[in-house]
């Protein structure tokens, strides 16, 4: 009678403490307070109906959920995360069901690093980066250039939805400026000639788009999508055809067509 009683404690045990996993694993970010923190960081947030609110806060807690933050040389608070997430969710908006399935992690340093991932010492230029090769499914972001992306401050800039595109370009499996995944094949070639037409117009200095947009076409997606989230009425204004692509690309509409 003993060992049998004894199992019985020993599968209750068992079934709890899976059970009590399963209830942490499903909210692994409880005790943030969403509503203050995107109310109080993200501008696109603030600009959306109740409705519209209560869905990004859904994609933030999913986006959360799946992903892991974790901070080198800095600590990662509720903001941060908040702001992260947004990143991720910003470009996404438009699709029901997206998940970023070529991550696995976001590593949040203090400042700006290098090609060999370290934030000290001379050399250091690098913002983000989405990681390849035996970095492959990794993030790197500088806390510095994630708060200002969603600062007053930041202008058309924003370096964390710059890489979160950067990643939507990559889940067709090629970094090429041309997300597949997202674009009708008939965009396709349109797309090109409009990307290269701007490139000339960047270089003979006659666009307002940031330089760093000739790179290459992954860079100019990525660099003209930070402008789109950013400043939507700038870049419909002054950039009508490359609105209306990225509108179609991206299934936003985020222009006041009452705002110069």
């Amino acid at each position: 009678m003993f060992p049998v009683i004894f199992l019985i404690i020993i599968a209750l045990a068992v079934f709890f403490f899976l059970n009590k996993k399963k209830v942490v694993n499903e909210v692994p970010v409880a005790g943030i307070n969403y509503k203050l923190l995107l109310e109080q960081h993200i501008p696109y947030y603030q600009h959306l109906d109740n409705t519209q609110k209560a869905l990004f806060e859904q994609k933030i807690i999913g986006f959360l959920s799946d992903i892991t933050i974790e901070g080198i040389g800095t600590t990662v608070s509720d903001a941060d995360k908040v702001m992260i997430a947004a990143s991720a969710v910003i470009p996404i908006f438009g699709f029901n069901d997206w998940k970023y399935r070529n991550l696995t992690n976001v590593i949040l340093y203090p400042d700006t690093f290098d090609n060999e991932f370290q934030f000290e010492g001379e050399n250091r230029s690098i913002l983000g980066m989405v990681g390849s090769g035996y970095m492959n499914g990794q993030m790197i972001l500088s806390r510095a250039a994630l708060t200002k992306g969603f600062s007053k401050s930041a202008g058309k800039e924003n370096t964390a939805i710059h890489e979160f595109v950067h990643l939507l370009d990559k889940s067709d499996g090629a970094t090429d400026g041309v997300p597949e995944n997202l674009l009708a094949h008939e965009y396709v070639m349109p797309w090109l000639k409009m990307i290269h037409q701007e490139i000339h117009k960047i270089e003979a200095g006659r666009s307002d788009i940031n330089p760093y947009a000739i790179t290459n076409e992954a860079e100019f997606l990525a660099v003209v999508a930070e402008y789109f989230f950013q400043k939507p009425n700038e870049l419909k204004h002054k950039h009508p055809e490359l609105y209306e692509m990225l509108s179609t690309m991206f299934s936003q509409d985020l222009a006041d067509d009452n705002v110069a």
